[in-house]
């Protein structure tokens, strides 16, 4: 086995963990052209299936519903550490228009991604 393959399969704790220190990011609205940076705290596997699981809800027969609007809400309340209009709180939230929310909006990673390990913050905006 080459030195490079194996640097490939040893298992470093480290590479999995989270960030503690934010990120930033820069958002564009991309109708008006206007950019701004925030300030990110990357969520991990736990919280964000704590999220995903507070946004389920079962009826009287074990039927599923996912609330999707409240999981991208929550998510954005716990993801922006720092932005131009302060705290992102639910008020803020319900006041925003489609542009700034729909810029926001993209930080989320979908609940139910295909490969969970996908994490949209971490993409490129």
């Amino acid at each position: 086995m080459s030195e490079d393959e194996v640097k490939k399969s040893t298992f470093n704790l480290e590479d999995y963990r989270i960030k503690r220190a934010p990120e930033k990011k820069t958002i564009l609205i991309e109708e008006t052209g206007v950019s701004f940076e925030i300030s990110i705290n990357e969520l991990s596997w736990s919280k964000r299936n704590q999220l995903m699981a507070k946004c389920m809800k079962f009826d009287s027969k074990g039927n599923t519903n996912f609330e999707a609007d409240a999981y991208v809400r929550a998510y954005l309340k716990e993801l922006i550490v720092d932005a131009p209009w302060g705290a992102t709180t639910e008020s803020f939230l319900l006041s925003i228009d489609t542009r700034l929310g729909g810029a926001i909006e993209k930080l989320v990673p979908s609940a139910f991604a295909e490969d969970d390990s996908v994490n949209i913050a971490k993409k490129e905006l």
